[in-house]
């Protein structure tokens, strides 16, 4: 079964939210980071190491 990555990582969002419960301002800030991350200078050194 495929499914989707924009799926897998909605449910896994959700679940950690659900269960661990971390204040919103947390995730607005480690979403923020990594949209701003994506568009740097780093991201092709981090392209790069995590494959």
């Amino acid at each position: 079964m495929d499914v989707p990555l924009w799926l897998a990582l909605i449910v896994v969002g959700w679940l950690g939210v659900k269960l661990v419960r971390p204040p919103w301002w947390l995730i607005a800030v480690l979403v923020l980071g990594g949209f701003l991350l994506a568009d740097s200078v780093l991201a092709p050194v981090i392209d790069t190491a995590i494959k």
